[in-house]
């Protein structure tokens, strides 16, 4: 693939979620919701931690929530320029198809989490009991590399108790699917799960599929 089509891809998943992150961050407040259909519904959430709303201060609870956030932030750059310069070297030597754009969705989604991370903080006031402003006069929730990932895709699959005979869980209020994600979040899995499942064409020195008559 070349560095154009690779481009396309990353603007395309940066601008689609740029652009809802920013219109929920902007007509919603914290927490609000708005039901879709029965198993999907926009709830606005912002995650200040990892996946899962993991927090780098739980497993090492010697340092503060901010020292930890930061430090957090600061391995997603690095991360994501090591995620960028392997696409880099895929493209330049020609890697396979599979290879690039898995790269490439991961890249974007990645990409696009660390812009939250690293300005939302001063972009946008704070959304409790309030919609945020974009760029408010007093300045914004937070400082430069303390923002906050916005969250906002629910798909609520099935609710209800557990049959009392499942281990530990019996009997207990369960939701399924219970994270709240983004579109960045949607492009790093669906990267992820095409190195996984497509392991072998991704890796091989050249990529074998069948083209369809012209």
């Amino acid at each position: 693939m070349s560095l154009k089509k690779v481009s396309i891809i990353i603007l395309s998943i940066l601008i689609i979620d740029q652009c809802l992150k920013m219109y929920i961050k902007t007509h919603f407040e914290l927490q609000e919701s708005l039901q879709i259909w029965s198993k999907f519904q926009i709830l606005f959430v912002e995650n200040d931690g990892m996946a899962w709303g993991a927090k780098l201060s739980d497993f090492i609870p010697f340092i503060s929530e901010r020292t930890a956030k930061l430090i957090l932030t600061l391995f997603r750059i690095f991360a994501v320029s090591g995620i960028g310069y392997w696409l880099y070297t895929a493209i330049r030597n020609k890697g396979s198809r599979v290879l690039i754009v898995s790269l490439s969705l991961i890249f974007s989604g990645a990409l696009g989490n660390i812009i939250d991370s690293v300005f939302y903080g001063v972009m946008f006031s704070d959304s409790y009991s309030q919609i945020a402003t974009f760029f408010p006069e007093n300045g914004g929730y937070d400082t430069v590399f303390h923002g906050k990932v916005v969250d906002m895709l629910h798909f609520p699959i099935w609710k209800g108790y557990l049959a009392d005979w499942i281990p530990y869980y019996g009997g207990k209020y369960f939701t399924f699917f219970e994270p709240v994600f983004n579109i960045a979040d949607i492009a790093i899995s669906s990267g992820v799960g095409l190195l996984i499942f497509f392991n072998k064409r991704a890796f091989s020195k050249k990529e074998h599929y069948e083209r369809s008559p012209s």
